[in-house]
């Protein structure tokens, strides 16, 4: 894998930030884009900009084709058995949203119990509690080890004759933990269950296969994985899909509309009311082409290295914390000691690096971790060990302005 060569296809990244040259440590909340994906949406826009499965004139189809090729390109990205498994949505948020209010609305009632965890994303909290407020059903939180792990004992513990639903992240986005997931779809599913998983922090950095994970449900946001904004996908399982009434309506999504009734599309437009993100979609089928050309292979391995040289090197220095379990993905979390996480972020974007500070739309595992906001700094494969030094320099700068407090 090579990174120069990689880095050359991020325009972005060529730049100065406050006189250094930029490190950008923030992909785990937006990545970057390479050349080859804004290419491509430059290229819907120019020659084959419609909309979608309407008109029947030469640049329509054009753009019909792109659009459903691009489903067809996701559902072999993540080995989904039917194309119309996949639903185009505006992101992770999206997704999980829609399967909470239709199918949990659907399907839970008093005494049923929702499974998540304290390591959750806002985004797969909220939607949660809303319904179960709506249903009568209740919450339950499967407890996490001291470093920021689940065991499969507590999973078993957990989920009960109760549970409905489990919504679980693969990876996250604080910590860095990787979660068994293929083996929680198993204990979820023996009490019938069903299983969603935010994937939003694991398909882009580690190969994923649905079938093999036996999830339910699966969401992810392409921003994250170097496609453009505003696209994400769900994907669910076709009977499960089936089953479930819409919760968004108007034009695309329909069948036949009478004065008083009207009837759905099939999978997958019933989920897909309005005109679709048919650019975003474009890009994303860029960018599962450009990942997959490096090989997710490689760029977990090169994650994987990088990450623990962070690790080994952060260690190192006095006054600094760093939450979550040694095998992590590529993110390290830390705070250094009585200096707001804010301000350290500051310091280091005035040496030129790009880190995220705060709470990151997880409120419940920072008041987990009994702290308040945290300092992010996450990697990708366009980040280099050169990164990583500069990170502790310019750590090391912040120690020395804030000196009265080590």
């Amino acid at each position: 894998m090579d990174v120069q060569a990689i880095r050359s296809d991020f325009p972005l990244l060529d730049q100065e930030i406050n006189g250094h040259p930029l490190v950008y440590l923030d992909s785990s909340a937006t990545s970057q884009k390479p050349v080859q994906v804004i290419e491509a949406v430059n290229q819907y826009y120019r020659l084959n900009n419609s909309n979608v499965h309407r008109g029947v004139h030469t640049i329509g189809t054009r753009a019909t084709d792109q659009y459903e090729g691009a489903r067809e390109r996701v559902r072999q990205f993540i080995n989904a058995k039917h194309t119309e498994e996949i639903i185009f949505t505006r992101g992770t948020t999206t997704a999980i949203n829609l399967v909470a209010s239709s199918y949990g609305q659907a399907n839970l009632a008093p005494g049923d119990e929702v499974v998540i965890t304290e390591m959750e994303h806002h985004s797969n909290i909220i939607p949660w509690q809303q319904i179960v407020k709506k249903t009568g059903a209740k919450l339950s939180f499967i407890p996490m080890e001291q470093d920021g792990t689940i065991t499969i004992d507590q999973v078993k513990k957990t989920i009960t004759a109760a549970t409905k639903i489990v919504a679980i992240t693969q990876v996250s986005n604080v910590l860095g933990t990787i979660n068994p997931i293929k083996k929680i779809a198993a204990i979820a599913h023996q009490h019938g269950a069903v299983v969603l998983v935010d994937g939003a922090q694991a398909v882009p950095h580690m190969k994923v296969d649905v079938q093999e994970l036996d999830c339910d449900f699966y969401a992810f946001s392409g921003h994250k994985m170097c496609a453009p904004t505003g696209i994400g996908v769900l994907y669910g399982k076709k009977t499960l899909l089936e089953l479930m009434e819409p919760i968004e309506f108007g034009g695309e999504m329909i069948d036949f509309v009478n004065r008083y009734d009207s009837t759905w599309k099939e999978l997958p437009w019933k989920f897909e009311g309005g005109t679709p993100i048919i650019a975003g979609a474009v890009g994303l089928a860029a960018a599962i082409d450009y990942l997959t050309d490096i090989g997710f292979a490689a760029i977990q391995r090169h994650e994987h290295e990088l990450v623990q040289y962070a690790f080994e090197q952060l260690s190192n220095l006095d006054g600094i914390e760093i939450y979550g379990p040694k095998e992590r993905a590529g993110l390290i979390t830390f705070n250094l000691a009585d200096v707001h996480p804010h301000d350290t972020a500051t310091i280091l974007d005035n040496e030129g690096i790009a880190v995220r500070a705060g709470h990151h739309c997880a409120q419940p595992l920072m008041k987990w971790l009994n702290v308040t906001a945290t300092a992010r700094a996450s990697f990708y494969l366009y980040n280099t060990k050169d990164d990583v030094d500069r990170l502790v320099a310019g750590l090391t700068t912040a120690k020395e302005f804030f000196g009265d407090v080590f």
